[in-house]
Parts: C-alpha cells; sequence; structure tokens
C-alpha cells in the first residue's frame, strides 16, 4: 500500500465544503467545459434540464420509486464479522452496492440519466463502458424505456469482460468495439464523444463517471449520492454514531464520488480513496491518477491526469477494467488539494488476493474494483482499536470478473 501525496489544505481554497461546483462547473480550480462548440448547446441544455427535474417533485417521486422497485435499494450495510474479528481491530462494513439490479452502483446514474433523456426528448442514447457494468446498467435502463442504445467499449475490456458484452447484447444495445489506443476505457470514452459530436441533436450520452464537462460530474454524483446517504443514515441506525472512517475505490471516481459527497460536512469521518496500484509506481504500469499524476485537462474537464512531459495522455494499467483510466473527477481533485480526501494504492496481487480472502471468509464474491478498497480496509482495520467503525463501498459483484480471475490464478473454469 503506498499513500498518496496528500498535502495540506490549500490556503486559496479553504476547507472542503459541499456546495460546489459553481454554476460555471467550478470544483474550486478543477472542472468546467473543455469541449468543442458543438455540444456547448447539448451540455446547457442538460444543464438547464437537470435544474428543472432536482427541483420537480414529480421526477424525484419517478426516481425514487424506480431505485426502490427496480434497483432494490436501499440495499444493506453489512457487518463483516468474520473479517472484523480476523483483524482483530475496528469493525468492518460494507455497504452493498452489488445487491442492486445488474450487480453495480453503477445502475443509480443511468436511471437517473436515462429519465434526463426522457424530458429532453431524445430519441437515442449512447454510452461507454470499461469493465462493462456502466455499459450494462445503461442497456438495462434503456430496454426498461425502449430506447435504442449504442455502447462503446475497448477490445482489451471486451476480452476481459465477455459475459457483460453478452448481457449487453442481449438486453438489445448494440457493442461498439474500439480498437484504437490501448484499447480500454480511455479510447472509448474517445469514441462516444465523437459519436455525439455528430448526434448530438437526438442523441443524449450517458456518461458513466464523475468525469467530463460540467454538469457531468455533478450530475453522476448527484445521483450516485443515494450510496453515502442511506450508509450515513443506516450506520446511525445500527450502532449510534457516524463511521470514523469511510473507504472507496478510485478509477474515474463514480462510486467513491456517490460515497464521500453526504459526509464531506462530517468534518470528524476521515474519508480514504483508494487507486489502482497495478504493478507499480513506474508510468504504464498503475493508473493511480491522484497519487501521480498531475493537473491537466482530458475529457472536456480540468483534473488530476496522468500524462508525460509533454502533456500527452500516458498508458495505464489495472487488472481491473474499470479502474483502468488515465483521469479522474474534478471533484476528488478539489478533495485531493482540499485535504478532505486521502488517496492512496493498492497494487494489482493485494487485490486478486483479496477476491479470494473476502468470499472464502464471508461468502461474498467481490469485484476487483471493490477489492482494492476491501484490501486497504483490512489492513486500516488492525490500526484502529476495536471501537472504530470502517464503512467500505462494495461497489459491484465478482461474477464479470471471474474469467480474469481464473486466467490470472491459473484455473480454469
Amino acid at each position: 500500500m503506498s499513500v498518496a501525496s496528500s498535502k495540506a489544505p490549500s490556503s486559496t481554497l479553504g476547507p472542503a465544503t459541499s456546495q460546489v461546483p459553481d454554476a460555471e462547473g467550478r470544483f474550486g480550480e478543477f472542472g468546467r467545459r473543455f469541449v468543442p462548440e458543438t455540444l456547448m448547446h447539448a451540455l446547457e441544455e442538460l444543464t438547464v434540464e437537470y435544474a428543472k427535474a432536482k427541483a420537480d417533485p414529480e421526477f424525484q417521486k419517478q426516481l425514487d420509486g424506480l431505485l426502490r422497485t427496480f434497483v432494490g435499494r436501499p440495499n444493506p450495510l453489512y457487518f463483516a464479522e468474520r473479517l472484523t474479528k480476523e483483524c482483530g481491530g475496528a469493525q468492518i462494513y460494507f455497504k452493498r452496492e452489488d445487491l442492486n439490479h445488474t450487480g453495480a452502483h453503477k445502475i443509480n446514474n443511468t436511471i437517473g440519466q436515462t429519465l434526463l433523456t426522457l424530458r429532453m426528448g431524445k430519441k437515442r442514447v449512447i454510452a461507454e463502458t470499461g469493465a462493462g457494468q456502466h455499459g450494462v446498467a445503461t442497456a438495462t435502463a434503456c430496454a426498461r424505456f425502449g430506447l435504442p442504445c449504442v455502447v462503446y467499449m475497448g477490445e482489451e475490456d471486451i476480452r476481459r469482460q465477455k459475459l457483460n458484452v453478452f448481457i449487453m447484447r442481449t438486453m438489445g444495445a448494440e457493442v461498439r468495439p474500439v480498437t484504437s489506443g490501448s484499447r480500454t476505457l480511455r479510447d472509448a470514452i474517445n469514441e462516444a464523444m465523437r459519436d455525439w459530436m455528430a448526434s448530438v441533436d437526438d442523441t443524449h450520452y450517458i456518461l458513466g463517471s464523475v468525469v467530463g464537462p460540467h454538469p457531468f460530474p455533478m450530475i453522476v454524483r448527484d445521483f450516485q449520492s443515494v450510496i453515502g446517504r442511506e450508509s450515513r443514515a443506516q450506520c446511525l441506525e445500527t450502532t449510534g454514531r457516524l463511521p470514523s472512517e469511510v473507504v472507496a475505490c478510485v478509477g474515474g471516481g463514480s462510486n467513491s464520488a456517490g460515497m464521500f459527497y453526504p459526509f464531506v460536512d462530517d468534518t470528524d469521518v476521515e474519508l480514504t480513496g483508494v487507486e489502482p496500484g497495478g504493478r507499480g509506481p513506474k508510468p504504464g504500469d498503475h493508473a493511480g491518477t491522484l497519487s501521480y499524476g498531475s493537473k491537466g485537462i482530458l475529457h472536456g474537464t480540468y483534473s488530476y491526469v496522468l500524462q508525460d512531459a509533454d502533456g500527452q495522455t500516458s498508458d495505464v494499467h489495472s487488472i481491473s477494467a474499470g479502474l483502468d483510466y488515465p483521469g479522474v473527477g474534478p471533484e476528488h481533485a478539489y478533495w485531493k488539494d482540499t485535504g478532505r480526501v486521502r488517496y492512496l494504492t493498492i497494487g494489482d496481487e493485494q487485490a486478486l488476493a483479496t477476491v479470494r480472502h473476502v468470499a472464502r471468509t464471508e461468502g461474498i464474491l467481490p469485484a476487483l474494483e471493490s477489492s482494492h478498497a476491501i484490501a486497504y480496509a483490512l489492513d486500516r482495520a488492525k490500526q484502529r482499536p476495536a471501537s472504530d467503525i470502517i464503512v467500505v463501498c462494495l461497489s459491484g459483484r465478482g461474477d464479470k470478473d471471474v474469467n480474469e480471475v481464473a486466467r490470472l490464478t491459473g484455473q480454469e473454469l
């Protein structure tokens, strides 16, 4: 485990607040829009429509109803009793996003954005996906409402995530392979952006993480904040107090943004984001953007980016397709520079070992993404007293990763 350079809060930023972004999409110095003119009207339209929807009781009623009856919320806050006993320190709880319909947190956002698509009168949806969970969630939401759906996915991720590709196609979505670049999430986003520029009049792009130009980071965070709101209320109900520390994995950063945001103003609660440390700190061997990156622009927003001395986006690596991305959401960059969230990395081998360990100890098969966060939490619990509480976002279930885990551990299915 390596700890990021969690520097002291900037004197110009001050303490972190939940009252961001501003009207221009700024999270401190991060965020905003850096996009071609052809997309500006669509982003303005989305900003206006989202503001109306947020204030519309009927929209909120419809969203809440679908989250309850279609997604299966609220999902439980689960006490990991055997892992806690084994660690001998802090109590460990899992927020069970893996129990949502489609098996991950991604469905929280796609249901909300599909409702926005209908409000705007758009007739077609596009999306991108890395691990496939956002693609499955988008295909599922589009099937629910009868919207045609195209999902861009890198060839390397298609190889790693065959099960999710099959599910997307079964739901009626078209999966378009992306063969450029590293053939992973970054390249899939590039292709989705190109499609959107050519079809913006009748198409909505359902971005899957808290990245991209304003208002996407805010919209995705808001739809995912149901994770943190439920966790906060359930922890108070179950234990009579707030957690000592909240932990989540960070790639683009959607499950962690949704988990952290409702706790930002609870300054006694420590927040920890776990990035993919991959094979090690050498450039190209990891995807720890906040741990090793520098400030720059990627996919329409200003944030931290993994880039070389010439400003070119670096190749990245992670055992987890869902964390294999060279950028991160601008709100995470803001939280890093204000010191509100601590970011560190967990490597491939420790994440892989954690999948098997959690399965055999708790009877839960976590996704490779989530296993990064759990691996840190297990180490951290040993350092804390038994009276402390650590809540981990178990962002998705591991079914999608079984082929890759079997291959990497030399087993046959």
